[in-house]
């Protein structure tokens, strides 16, 4: 029992100590988490009887950080490939609007008529079928 409660506070001894001791664990030699992005260098104009930028015009010295969030995420717009471009232009894929699918849901967009059928159930009184009657054309 004594031996053994020897062994037990040796143990709990060392384990202590080792904990005062400096690893890379508690180092703080680690980079700081609040650099996030890089900011453009400071440039001084060699004439300072500039014009102030017109409203909304690009700014000089680079792009912004989401520009370059998306460049490194998926790497700028990739080269199709032959295959690729032959059956865009047979489709007459360069007509097509940018914007197209902004347009989509608009009250003004054409579609195609489905039938009466169709037009039928999308006008049919929400309920909760007591009142409804099936008919068999030709019966």
């Amino acid at each position: 029992m004594n031996r053994t409660t020897a062994i037990l506070a040796a143990s709990i001894v060392a384990t202590t100590l080792s904990a005062c001791g400096s690893n890379s664990l508690f180092s703080r030699d680690r980079p700081d988490e609040m650099m996030v992005s890089r900011q453009a260098p400071l440039v001084v104009p060699p004439d300072f009887s500039l014009t102030p930028p017109a409203p909304g015009s690009v700014r000089p010295g680079g792009e912004t950080t989401a520009e370059q969030t998306l460049r490194a995420l998926f790497g700028g717009p990739a080269p199709r490939s032959a295959n690729e471009t032959a059956i865009i232009s047979s489709a007459d894929g360069e007509r097509a609007d940018p914007g197209i699918r902004s347009e989509v849901g608009s009250p003004g967009t054409q579609v195609v008529d489905k039938g009466l059928v169709v037009r039928d159930i999308l006008a049919a009184p929400e309920g909760d079928g007591r009142d409804a009657s099936a008919a068999i054309p030709g019966a």
